[in-house]
């Protein structure tokens, strides 16, 4: 670990003798970090962002690849069958310790295990903007930031004339996306409503091995409308109503190696406010969600509902002080078992800038759980430009998350005497801005440990485990040296174990399942002319641990190895009537290569591409 430390550590301080003149082309304003809008360079946290640009060029992903191309995260099956269930890792963390935004507003399933968000509810297509804040979060977010958050910012109306915005494409297992947005800003009245259909034969979701060719393929179609509304009661207060509708289904094959002719669907109802209102110095935030999600598998159904309510301000008490206090109330529940936990939490955190170098985030969090009684949570977040161009930075904090209530009552292994996680983590690091601004380099350092950490045991079903501790690093590159070529780069490293204590003494071991050690990933952007663009990118995965339940050996658990991979995809966009047509081509796994594994005896997705056109009206 010390030597991938270090090697992190020399680039990024080896490229600050190449800084000239402070110019931040690359220094991006970011709303998820503290709450209101600053330069990364005035934040010690570290925040990775999916701009505008990337989605519009990710005309042949899914939401479940385009991040799997982030510093920092494993998404697991993103090139399995597109329909497969997908699990998110950030920085080595199970999905449960990220905590899904929509438009800020948190969103959960609580009859999913650990209450993780299903991705597959939510169409790239829908989405403006995403950004990832990395490191224990629940001071400002509440319980399931542990790990960090992903706040994703969906499409609202930009343009004061009425604007139709659509994409078409046709590809590879028969795959169909078709997705179309009316949208108009304006005085009083702002409104965007999206509509997406896709549908796609995939492939067989079980790896066959049989020699014969004969498992069928697992199919998946989404159909997935989203409503948002902006109405402005005077210049200083705005309401923003959202709503938002997504149904799938699909077909699962038995289990690993094995065939099936199982299906699933699912249901997303996601109803709620966003409210601003600005006074003085200060602006009052409020925000309500409602959600619902229903799962069926072969019949067998699964309904959570989550609702949250928060107040905050965001107060500027002078030139160096700003605060954000606020209040949130949160309700978990499944409808087929007779219980609600619920959630009240009290934050304040006040950010201080005395000056144009250093800055520094001090923050609490109080929060009183239905069963689990009283927690208290902190961070501590400091920064400083030694030059223009270089930024130290550091975070620590701890995070609280309370058992979901799958885990406590739910039908698989439920275990009603849990004890709530608690968590300490680290951040530091170096983040340069060289070449006029062209140039952005981040090397950063993280470690946490989660105490009492629940895990699934596959004969005792939920369990607690003395801790879990993970630690890595990640370097990030943007390098934009002129109007013509873009280039990113990152690279991350991850290892971890979970402690547990018997009688005798302590045992320790690696348990990161299905996350590399270490993972690269590469972008090359090169805008031929003013209408034409192209781009490749690759993805490396190194080797990860698996285990498989051998049905031949009344399922015992067996370890496995999954190799190494690398992929190669590329794009190409031509721009034609001043910018309103786009005809796109997305080429994946360009070397079709067939021969690893995201999950043992389950497939992945050869060569494929996708043909589409973006028009704007």
């Amino acid at each position: 670990m010390k030597k991938h430390l270090f090697l992190v550590t020399a680039v990024a301080f080896g490229s600050i003798a190449q800084a000239q003149r402070d110019t931040t082309a690359l220094d991006e304003v970011v709303v998820t970090a503290n709450r209101f809008a600053q330069k990364q360079s005035n934040t010690g946290k570290v925040v990775s962002v999916i701009t505008t640009q990337q989605l519009q060029r990710s005309g042949g992903k899914d939401l479940a690849q385009l991040l799997s191309e982030q510093a920092g995260i494993t998404l697991n099956s993103a090139n399995a069958n597109p329909g497969k269930d997908k699990s998110l890792f950030l920085q080595g963390a199970s999905s449960n310790y990220t905590l899904i935004l929509l438009d800020g507003v948190a969103v959960n399933d609580p009859s999913a295990t650990g209450g993780t968000f299903d991705l597959r509810l939510l169409p790239i297509d829908q989405i403006e903007r995403i950004e990832i804040l990395k490191g224990s979060q629940s001071t400002l977010y509440g319980s399931n930031a542990i790990a960090g958050v992903l706040n994703i910012i969906t499409k609202k109306a930009t343009s004061t004339t009425p604007t139709i915005n659509g994409l078409l494409a046709y590809g590879s297992y028969n795959t169909f996306r078709g997705n179309a947005n009316v949208s108009r800003k304006g005085k009083v009245l702002d409104y965007s409503v999206n509509y997406e259909r896709y549908s796609t034969d995939g492939i067989s979701e079980a790896l066959d091995t049989t020699g014969k060719a004969g498992f069928d393929k697992d199919g998946f179609q989404r159909n997935a409308l989203q409503a948002n509304l902006g109405i402005n009661i005077t210049d200083k207060i705005k309401l923003s109503p959202f709503y938002r509708y997504t149904e799938y289904k699909g077909n699962y094959d038995a289990d690993a190696f094995t065939d099936g002719a199982n299906r699933y669907d699912a249901r997303l109802q996601n109803v709620g406010l966003n409210g601003t209102a600005t006074y003085g110095t200060g602006t009052l935030h409020v925000n309500f969600g409602h959600n619902y999600v229903l799962r069926n598998y072969n019949g067998l159904p699964f309904r959570g509902t989550f609702n949250q309510a928060e107040a905050y301000v965001n107060q500027t008490l002078n030139s160096k002080l700003q605060l954000l206090a606020g209040v949130n109330f949160q309700t978990y529940r499944m409808p087929s078992i007779d219980t609600v936990n619920n959630l009240f939490s009290l934050y304040s955190s006040l950010y201080f800038k005395p000056g144009k170098k250093f800055n520094a985030e001090l923050g609490g969090r109080y929060n009183h759980h239905n069963q689990y009684g009283d927690n208290f949570t902190y961070s501590i977040n400091p920064s400083i430009l030694l030059t223009s161009q270089v930024k130290l930075f550091a975070n620590l904090s701890t995070g609280f998350r309370a058992p979901g209530i799958s885990e406590l009552f739910g039908p698989f292994g439920a275990n009603a005497t849990l004890k709530p996680e608690t968590s300490q983590s680290f951040q530091g690091g170096v983040q340069t801005w060289l070449a006029d601004g062209k140039l952005s380099v981040r090397a950063n350092y993280f470690d946490r440990t989660i105490k009492n950490v629940i895990i699934y045991d596959w004969r005792q079903g939920y369990q607690n485990r003395d801790k879990q501790h993970d630690k890595g690093a990640e370097l990030e590159l943007q390098y934009q040296p002129n109007q013509q070529w873009n280039f990113r780069a990152n690279y991350t490293f991850v290892d971890g174990a979970i402690t547990q204590k018997l009688q005798t003494k302590d045992t320790s071991f690696y348990n990161l399942l299905r996350r590399p050690k270490n993972t690269f990933n590469l972008f090359a952007g090169y805008q031929v002319s003013k209408a034409f663009f192209v781009s490749a990118s690759l993805q490396y995965l190194g080797k990860r641990d698996d285990v498989f339940f051998n049905p031949a050996n009344f399922w015992t658990a067996e370890n496995k190895s999954l190799e190494a991979y690398a992929l190669v995809h590329a794009y190409a966009e031509y721009q034609l009537v001043n910018q309103r047509l786009r005809i796109f081509a997305d080429v994946r796994n360009l070397a079709n290569k067939k021969d690893y594994s995201e999950v043992y005896g389950y497939s992945v997705q050869g060569r494929n591409a996708q043909l589409g056109i973006r028009f704007t009206l």
